[in-house]
């Protein structure tokens, strides 16, 4: 048995780099999907402060309507 370790095989990784939401860098593994510890900060803070809302429908009956159908 030999003790060398093949080098030349290669490993595709499990995600694509995709734009990081903050500053559009590649992002990183270990912060996915952001690029940094600093960018993934940034969005939870802005996620603590309320920045981030889910619109409501202001007539109450018009958004029922939409979910008998």
């Amino acid at each position: 048995m030999s003790d060398e370790i093949n080098t030349s095989a290669k490993v595709t990784p499990l995600r694509k780099p995709v734009p990081c939401p903050e500053c559009r860098h590649p992002s990183h593994r270990d912060h996915y999907p952001f690029c940094s510890d600093r960018c993934r900060s940034a969005d939870l803070s802005r996620w603590l402060k309320g920045s981030y809302a889910i619109p409501v429908a202001e007539d109450e009956s018009k958004a029922n309507d939409d979910f008998r159908d």
